[in-house]
Formats: structure tokens, C-alpha cells, sequence
């Protein structure tokens, strides 16, 4: 069975840092999984059905967190000490709040544009590339365990899931332009 004091890290088998391959994260789920799932112990006592599910519910959660760069980072600022999940991160870059503003105004533009869907797509290329950046950064701070590093981290976090949740809502109006078609 499993050792529930692992980190994620730890119970993938996996080295404790950013880049992962996510083939060997998926290889390593599968087998885990064939390991504890519920239904290999169908016939086991109540304590043994109890532990597949609770060991079941960690390798689901482990992966869902590892595979999720913006997850797997605040994963790794949690097991630094560092907060990183709330929603009450703010950043003072002025050239991103800046690029916010304009790709909050482009987005709610895009139903005016001549050709909608190609709009919302180069707007959720521009996303993905902003988000990719902040990726590739995060990459080389959590690198590093120093206090500086771990507060742009943070910041870098922040700035993903501003751009992730911006993404989200473009692929919903993306969706949303193609029904109408």
C-alpha cells in the first residue's frame, strides 16, 4: 500500500522539482492506480476497502496537482512554507495590469470583430503565450529556494491564474461563437 506522509513527488517516485516529464507522471499514475483501486479490494476487509479509497483519492489528487503547472507550482511553494493559493495575491508589475485591462477589453471586443472566431483565437494564442512565459519563469524560481525567488514565484503565480481563468473564459466564447454558426 501506499505511504500517506509522501509527498506528491514522493509517491510518484518523481524528483521534487518544476519540469516533469508528464509521460513518465502519467506511466507512474497508471500503475499506482492499478494498485490501489477500490476494486482490487472488493473482497477485503473494511480497513483494507477503507485504505484502497483514501490511497485511490491521494494518486487522483497527486496527479491532478502535478500535471497542472500552475497546481504543481503552488504545490511546491506550499512544501517551501509559502502560501501561494489564495485568491488575494496581488502583483504591483504595471505593464501586467496593463496587459490585464487590454486583454479583458479585447475579449469582451471580439463579438464586434468582422471575423469573431479568428479573433478569439489569435486572442487565446496571445493568452497561451503569456501563460507559457509565466511558466518558463516559474521554472527558474522555484529552481531556487531563496526568499526573493519564492515572492516572484508567487507573483508569477498570481499572474497565471489571471491569465488561466482569462483563457477560459475565451475557449467559453469561443464554444460560444461556434454554436452560433
Amino acid at each position: 500500500m501506499l505511504n500517506f506522509s509522501n509527498n506528491y513527488f514522493e509517491l510518484f517516485g518523481l524528483p521534487g522539482q518544476f519540469h516533469l516529464d508528464l509521460t513518465e507522471l502519467a506511466t507512474r499514475y497508471r500503475d499506482l492506480q492499478r494498485v490501489v483501486h477500490p476494486d482490487r479490494y472488493s473482497n477485503a476487509g473494511d480497513q483494507e476497502k477503507r485504505l484502497a479509497m483514501q490511497g485511490a483519492t491521494l494518486v487522483n489528487e497527486a496527479y491532478d496537482t502535478l500535471k497542472d503547472p500552475l497546481k504543481r507550482a503552488q504545490y511546491m511553494m506550499q512544501l517551501n512554507g509559502v502560501d501561494a493559493n489564495g485568491e488575494n495575491l496581488t502583483t504591483s508589475d504595471g505593464a501586467f495590469l496593463m496587459q490585464q485591462m487590454q486583454l479583458r477589453e479585447a475579449l469582451e471586443e471580439v463579438k464586434d470583430e468582422e471575423d469573431p472566431l479568428s479573433a478569439v483565437a489569435d486572442l487565446l494564442d496571445t493568452i497561451t503565450k503569456a501563460i507559457n512565459a509565466q511558466i518558463a519563469r516559474l521554472a527558474v524560481l522555484l529552481e531556487s529556494n531563496s526568499p526573493h525567488d519564492m515572492d516572484q514565484a508567487r507573483e508569477c503565480i498570481y499572474k497565471m491564474q489571471f491569465l488561466n481563468k482569462l483563457h477560459a473564459e475565451a475557449e467559453a466564447l469561443e464554444a460560444e461563437l461556434e454554436d452560433m454558426i
